[in-house]
């Protein structure tokens, strides 16, 4: 299949969801040149159980080993080049996590790496998104998440700094965040706007994607925090079954997307930012860019 074409893929083992991206380009053209192929997601919610008890059942292992399985089949079938498969908050906090991966890695042959928060965090800056910014200006990358939020400073173009915060949706509906969390966020951005006026956000995540389709300004990708506000102010007084019915929510987003924009709109108003911009770029995009990256690398080598 696409004989013609090298695929990558990236598996995105997630709090809320798994995804599973599968990305096309012809040998030797520049990374911005990598085409979405195959994107799946599967609404396991690994973090509901994690985040109250301690550990993955064994119905939701069940289920991400049939998940992962099926993944592996799909990279025989599209013949992936190269692949990288990454676990986060849930997985970080999960009693069992390191046990599951060994046995995802017998049954399957997939290698699941449990990385940590700023390991998250920076994954995103190898999509190269600061390609898309420019080099002028200060942003903070904002990728909310079930169980976490990441956040990444960029300035000039450059990385500068990566944090990880435990406070997700996920956690937010099970009543898990903590108070510390909270306050250790609000002090970094406090430092962060003082340092860094005008600070823009950029914001990731399917329910920052799913607000802006939604609400947001098609023209230049931003969604205005006072567009936000009035949306979540309406969302919030709805039931999930009425969220579902006005806005073909799928069920595991229509809960979850209240809790997205109210963290969204924490952290808009802390560095006082009047909108989000919001590309179609996430961790997956960022894994498959390096994966091409250290192709093009060893392929110079062997010439």
């Amino acid at each position: 299949m696409q004989n013609n074409k090298l695929n990558f893929a990236a598996i995105d083992v997630g709090s809320n969801a798994v995804r599973f991206l599968i990305k096309s380009v012809n040998a030797g053209d520049p990374p911005d040149r990598l085409t979405k192929t195959v994107l799946l997601r599967v609404p396991l919610r690994l973090g509901e159980e994690v985040f109250s008890v301690g550990e993955v059942s064994a119905s939701k292992k069940k289920q991400l080993l049939r998940t992962m399985k099926a993944f592996r089949q799909l990279m025989k079938v599209y013949d992936v080049e190269s692949y990288r498969a990454c676990a986060t908050s849930a997985m970080r906090d999960a009693a069992n996590g390191e046990k599951i991966v060994r046995e995802i890695h017998n049954k399957t042959g997939i290698k699941l790496e449990i990385i940590d928060g700023q390991e998250e965090a920076r994954m995103v800056y190898d999509s190269h998104i600061a390609d898309l910014l420019g080099h002028d200006g200060h942003y903070i990358y904002v990728d909310v998440g079930g169980g976490s939020t990441e956040i990444s400073l960029i300035s000039q173009g450059n990385l500068v700094c990566s944090e990880s915060y435990n406070i997700g949706t996920v956690r937010l509906l099970g009543g898990s965040v903590k108070k510390e969390d909270w306050e250790t966020l609000h002090r970094d951005l406090s430092e962060l706007s003082a340092d860094y006026p005008d600070l823009k956000i950029i914001g990731s995540g399917g329910n920052i994607g799913k607000l802006y389709r939604l609400k947001g300004n098609k023209d230049d990708n931003c969604l205005k925090i006072t567009d936000l506000e009035q949306f979540y102010e309406e969302l919030k007084q709805m039931s999930v079954e009425d969220r579902i019915r006005k806005y073909r929510f799928n069920p595991d987003r229509a809960d979850v997307i209240v809790p997205a924009a109210e963290i969204f709109l924490d952290i808009a108003h802390r560095v006082h930012a009047d909108a989000i911009w919001v590309p179609a770029i996430g961790i997956s995009d960022g894994i498959i860019h390096a994966l091409y990256m250290k192709y093009l690398a060893e392929e110079e080598c062997e010439d």
